[in-house]
């Protein structure tokens, strides 16, 4: 008995192996520069002064990862200090606070941490600056930036 792959289950895995293969067969400065324009189009808060550290401090593997899940790195300056770096499983953004001294290291651990492990949850997660996890903190809620008319 033959099974066959329906053509959308078939173009789908297909689509994925050719996302997967053109983020790995990109250098890893396209790497780089592919996050900071996925920012710009994402992140309210993007300016290249404010996200350029926090994407550089990321390993480009991490990188790698956080294109082909669709993951974007965003600077909030809402952030507060206490609170500089969080994950919104939802919309599928890391934030971090670009002011607070110990977020850029932070979130890149924080991100280092979640794509070795290939853990991406759905909850938004928050936390403190010392690294330590903050649990009934109120933080902002992300937005998306808006597309431009016509856009």
């Amino acid at each position: 008995m033959q099974h066959r792959l329906s053509w959308p289950v078939s173009g789908l895995a297909l689509f994925g192996a050719l996302v997967a293969f053109q983020v790995h067969a990109q250098s890893d400065a396209q790497v780089y520069d592919n996050a900071i324009e996925q920012a710009a189009r994402v992140c309210p808060g993007h300016s290249a002064e404010r996200t350029r550290p926090g994407i550089r401090a990321v390993g480009v593997g991490a990188l790698r990862v956080l294109a082909q899940r669709r993951v974007t790195m965003c600077p909030d300056r809402r952030l507060d200090a206490a609170t500089p770096v969080v994950w919104y499983g939802q919309a599928g953004v890391f934030a971090w606070n670009p002011e607070v001294k110990e977020a850029v290291a932070l979130v890149a651990s924080k991100v280092d941490a979640m794509t070795r492990k290939d853990e991406f949850p759905a909850e938004t997660l928050v936390w403190k600056a010392d690294g330590s996890e903050a649990r009934g903190v109120t933080v902002p809620m992300f937005e998306r930036r808006p597309r431009p008319a016509g856009g």
